[in-house]
């Protein structure tokens, strides 16, 4: 059997204004929450088939700081059982979150960085 990574749901957290704005006063795992709940949501799975959340988050530090793909999965209301990691690779965390959640799927022969273009 041939694993393949694939990309059933996307979805991101808005872009707003910094210490400013309709999000100021919310916190990294809330809003983090709603961003996986929506893309357990649209990729039509229940939160117990996800095995995994990988977050990518510069500049991690306030509420961010412990481990943003945990804190927000346990916000979006995934099982205890779902594990979470945070990839801090300024200006490209989001890319290296998704290279190396495919990294994670792929056979070994396939599983290069040098396949996944940043």
């Amino acid at each position: 059997m041939t694993k393949e990574a694939v990309i059933v749901a996307t979805a991101r957290t808005p872009i707003g204004r910094a210490y400013r704005g309709a999000f100021n006063d919310t916190d990294a795992p809330t809003l983090g929450g709603h961003v996986i709940a929506e893309a357990v949501r649209r990729a039509g799975i229940e939160p117990a088939e996800v095995d995994d959340v990988i977050m990518g988050c510069a500049m991690q530090q306030g509420t961010s700081g412990y481990n943003i793909g945990r804190t927000a999965a346990v916000a979006a209301g995934l099982p205890s059982s779902v594990s979470g990691m945070s990839i801090d690779r300024q200006c490209a965390s989001g890319m290296m979150a998704i290279c190396t959640a495919a990294k994670s799927v792929l056979p070994p022969s396939r599983s290069s960085m040098t396949t996944c273009p940043l």
